[in-house]
């Protein structure tokens, strides 16, 4: 018996290390020149890579049509411009050379970490591709053409960079919603921003002035092209009537443009808040539907009340009705792991399995059921026969009995334990032995026979030590 303890012991520390093993393999970085640990690169410092390569995409992004259509290039400030413009590509060539080469990728399961493989496996993506684009350097056509932004029009080729790190970004947020709808809103303010350096362009195409369609050239040009474009993209109105072919062709596609844009851009916005809001419109129709139900029964109002307090309760305590209804798509070892961080804790406290198997207790907290009880709600009732045991997660219960059945004997608080000697049939009884009534909100574990039964199949010894402390 104790050698099978310590084999026990030793294949969970095996499998501990196996677990941690894989987590920092799917979350790091390997370095190319190194497969030690001390070469990996924390998952954190390639977001936080991804965030200044994509801050030099939107530079290229934002600041080239700007560049182009307005006069804020000049020859005083050009180096300025430029220093700017290289600082980015040099963001770009680290990037492709040093960052996405370590990368690690997942082949016919396995998770590759050679450094030769990950170049390799770059090397043959479109991203590369795209990557390599990107860098041509249209910028020696400057000696002939002068400095000309849209010669840069090739850095926006590196638009994955941008996506993967949204993407990576969401990941690790725990309101990721927010941030869609910062996103999103940003893509409308780029569309905006487009808008108003086409509008300038065009303007001065015309002749600035020359027309009361065409920006006059007063205040400042950027903002009052902005105005213009805003008024447009989302059809406000109130703008002065085109006069030339040119400036009503350029202000039909406006209108057709910004019908589609603004609505895209609504449709995603509807999309990002909705997803938000899915578990609170979930909570309020099923608490609607319960409700309407009870009303066309003609269910006493107290006990609607009730049952309105419940659901209030629970959604505001835990932020979901049925924890066991969110896990249920995982596989069962993921199942076991998020139980173990939630509830081990809880559960190894509880002196009633103090002794038993530990893999024993793993198996037990997959089949607990948390529920919520009211104050003054009866958890089990004298006489009644036992098919549940109850560990309490949160709150307080109060054994109550005497003639008048509300004498208090006993309050038990978190990982107290009772319904055991019910469930465990100790001496041939299965009935309660006793009223146990929720004393305030009292968040409850509930195991049923049938699963502890299961469970205790294949621990005998821990089913003896139960029964044993249970008498």
């Amino acid at each position: 018996s104790q050698t099978s303890t310590v084999v026990n012991e030793r294949l969970q520390e095996l499998v501990k290390m196996f677990k941690e093993r894989t987590e920092k393999a799917k979350e790091k970085l390997i370095d190319p020149d190194s497969s030690d640990e001390d070469s990996i690169i924390p998952y954190l410092m390639y977001v936080l890579w991804m965030l200044l390569v994509s801050l030099a995409w939107n530079w290229n992004a934002w600041f080239i049509p700007v560049r182009w259509a307005f006069p804020y290039q000049t020859p005083d400030n050009i180096y300025y411009w430029l220093l700017t413009d290289y600082l980015c590509d040099l963001i770009y060539i680290l990037d492709i050379t040093i960052f996405q080469p370590r990368l690690q990728f997942v082949r016919r399961g396995d998770i590759v970490c050679d450094k030769k493989e990950m170049r390799k496996n770059y090397m043959k993506t479109k991203r590369f591709k795209f990557d390599v684009a990107s860098l041509v350097p249209l910028e020696l056509f400057y000696f002939k053409t002068g400095i000309n932004p849209l010669l840069r029009l090739p850095r926006l080729l590196k638009i994955n960079s941008f996506f993967e790190f949204n993407e990576r970004l969401e990941a690790i947020l725990t309101k990721a919603y927010i941030y869609r709808v910062i996103r999103t809103t940003t893509y409308l303010l780029y569309c905006l921003h487009c808008n108003a350096c086409l509008y300038y362009w065009g303007s001065a195409f015309m002749g600035i002035g020359s027309t009361k369609w065409v920006y006059n050239g007063e205040g400042n040009s950027y903002i009052r092209c902005y105005y213009f474009a805003v008024k447009t993209l989302i059809t406000i109105g109130g703008l002065p009537e085109p006069t030339t072919l040119f400036e009503t062709i350029f202000q039909l596609i406006n209108y057709f443009v910004g019908v589609f844009a603004f609505s895209i851009m609504i449709g995603q916005m509807r999309d990002v808040v909705g997803a938000a809001t899915a578990g609170q419109t979930y909570y309020r129709t099923c608490m609607d539907n319960t409700v309407k139900y009870m009303s066309s029964y003609h269910i006493p109002k107290d006990v609607q009340n009730r049952v309105k307090t419940w659901y209030n309760y629970t959604w505001q305590s835990q932020g979901m009705l049925d924890e066991l209804e969110l896990l249920t798509q995982l596989p069962d070892k993921m199942r076991l792991d998020i139980a173990v961080d939630v509830n081990y804790s809880i559960v190894s406290k509880v002196p009633l399995f103090q002794g038993c198997d530990r893999q024993m207790i793993f198996d037990m907290l997959k089949s607990l059921r948390s529920v919520v009880y009211l104050p003054g709600d009866y958890v089990c009732k004298k006489g009644e026969v036992g098919r549940e045991m109850y560990i309490i997660k949160a709150g307080e219960v109060q054994v109550v009995g005497g003639p008048d059945g509300k004498t208090v004997f006993v309050t038990l608080g978190a990982g107290s334990v009772f319904g055991e000697i019910s469930l465990l049939a100790v001496g041939g009884g299965n009935r309660r032995t006793a009223n146990v009534i929720a004393h305030g909100f009292a968040n409850l574990f509930i195991l049923d026979k049938k699963d502890l039964n299961e469970i205790l199949v294949h621990y005998p010894e821990s089913k003896k030590l139960l029964r044993k402390k249970a008498r």
